[in-house]
């Protein structure tokens, strides 16, 4: 990350507002100043900045920079209010600091960088001999008592580029939101927006919500964000956004979500893995302007896939980590049962446009691989600007709003029979979808549960629905004979006396990757 040269004499000087008062009315002053500082860098040449580390921090490896550590007793606002707020050193991979303000009675003040409020152990503690003048932060944290009232937990924390991390009660952290995604794999190359300053405004003592505005730039776009946090049994994230661009964007992926999926129910290929499965998310979910639900699985590609659902105004999207079992995952040190689900839902119509999903191809559970975001038909030129609102929370398995039957897993293999005098090619596959919850709750197995299926490629058949032995759930299944390699887009949902009872499951099955 490069912070412009110009971004640390920016200090702004605020209406004092009066005890008691919300502060709302400061909170907008400043949110159209700082989007009027984002206009002013759109007119003007990008600049990455000429700040530099300091030459000792410039060689911290990874080792290193984690034996740096912030002192807990040095957190802002600790001893007054639930919010405190720790700090994030530069280094290793935090090559340029952002800039921290505190915003309190209305005034903006710069945060400068304290070496006292870390601790700097082992080989970090040789760094204290050097001149760390300059060093500032990389990012921060926020904390609040999320579990039990005497421990401040750690709920948010707003690290590297426009990369924001939520985690709610008893989740730990998977998945990442970000503040814009931009050519995401585009032949080109990806850009990366970058938050350059923070203003984190001191709540009420007695508040249960904070709010942080921030200054994003980057060669294409500039902007001024607004998060409205509310902390909870899951973290809720007000967001408002006005944009600004340089030059025109081809690829603008709003509201982006960044996760991970390694291997899962939708590997075929065999995993040199005690593991059974290996991910932060193991669904795309899709609520589209016309009340549909579209559950897409996630899968680890042999090559980058890339693909749209088309929608008109939809009511959300988001990266789902449905299950919850440890069982499915066996892993005591990662947990990814825990793993937050995050949605995102428009609060101003998003018009025509279409949610995509990128997976690329990751040897590993160290690679973020997924991504899904938002991309209207209409393309930002230059000049142009773009108002934003939306919120973004964590959440489980499922949604409150899911009244349908939810697909729990997704399983396929060859469609052929064992000891066939003449068997089925092996490009012939048998998928297994099944559902559970929601209006599939009690329904009795002798009830007429009928699927509905379409392809877009390939030929179906043996299509069939049965009542699973647990009482719990039903399962569609069929065979897909593929035609030669190309990729079918398949939509299978169930119905009861012609009515809809489950979300549509969508998933493309590309032959290549057998």
């Amino acid at each position: 990350m490069r912070r412009h040269g110009r971004l640390a004499l920016f200090v702004l000087l605020l209406p004092a507002v009066a005890v008691g008062d919300t502060g709302e009315a400061s909170i907008a002053t400043l949110f159209e100043r700082v989007a009027a500082e984002a206009e002013a860098l759109a007119n003007a040449p990008y600049d990455s900045g000429s700040d530099a580390l300091p030459e000792a921090l410039k060689q911290v490896d990874y080792d290193t920079y984690r034996q740096i550590r912030f002192r807990p007793d040095a957190a802002l606002w600790k001893d007054d209010g639930l919010f405190s707020v720790q700090l994030f050193h530069t280094g290793f991979l935090f090559e340029s600091p952002v800039q921290l303000n505190v915003v309190e009675n209305g005034e903006s003040t710069p945060l400068d960088f304290d070496p006292d409020r870390f601790r700097y152990d082992d080989d970090a503690a040789a760094l204290l001999e050097q001149d760390l003048s300059g060093a500032g932060h990389a990012g921060f944290r926020l904390h609040f008592p999320l579990n039990n009232a005497s421990y401040h937990d750690e709920f948010a924390v707003f690290l590297g580029a426009s990369y924001f991390r939520l985690v709610g009660r008893d989740q730990g952290y998977g998945l990442s939101a970000r503040g814009l995604a931009i050519d995401t794999a585009r032949p080109k190359g990806e850009e990366f927006p970058a938050f350059r300053e923070f203003w984190l405004v001191r709540p009420a003592a007695s508040a249960t919500q904070m709010t942080v505005l921030a200054l994003l730039d980057s060669p294409s776009i500039t902007g001024a964000y607004r998060f409205h946090i509310a902390p909870g049994r899951n973290i809720v994230v007000d967001v408002e956004a006005t944009l600004f661009a340089r030059r025109k964007v081809e690829t603008l992926g709003i509201a982006p979500l960044t996760s991970m999926f390694a291997h899962g129910d939708t590997t075929i290929r065999a995993v040199d893995d005690h593991r059974p499965s290996v991910h932060d998310s193991d669904g795309l979910l899709v609520h589209t302007g016309q009340s549909e639900w579209i559950w897409r699985p996630l899968t680890n590609p042999r090559s980058l896939r890339v693909s749209s659902l088309r929608d008109d105004n939809p009511e959300g999207f988001g990266l789902v980590q449905r299950e919850r079992d440890f069982d499915r995952y066996l892993d005591l040190e990662a947990r990814y049962e825990r793993r937050p689900s995050m949605w995102v839902q428009p609060l101003e119509p998003w018009s025509a446009g279409g949610i995509e999903l990128v997976e690329i191809p990751a040897p590993d559970e160290t690679h973020d691989n997924i991504v899904a975001y938002w991309v209207s038909d209409t393309p930002l030129a230059a000049g142009d600007s773009l108002y934003l609102r939306y919120r973004t929370h964590t959440f489980g398995a499922t949604l409150p709003q899911q009244t349908l039957g939810q697909v729990s897993r997704t399983r396929q293999g060859w469609g052929g029979v064992p000891g066939e005098v003449d068997p089925a090619p092996r490009s012939r596959r048998h998928f297994m979808v099944d559902f559970e919850g929601g209006a599939l709750e009690g329904l009795a197995p002798d009830q007429p549960v009928e699927a509905s299926l379409e392809a877009s490629q390939g030929d179906t058949h043996h299509l069939s629905v049965r009542a699973l032995p647990d009482g719990k759930g039903w399962r569609a299944s069929f065979r897909l004979d593929p035609d030669g390699q190309r990729p079918s887009d398949m939509r299978l949902h169930l119905r009861l006396h012609g009515e809809p009872i489950s979300e549509t499951w969508n998933h493309v099955w590309y032959p290549n990757e057998q």
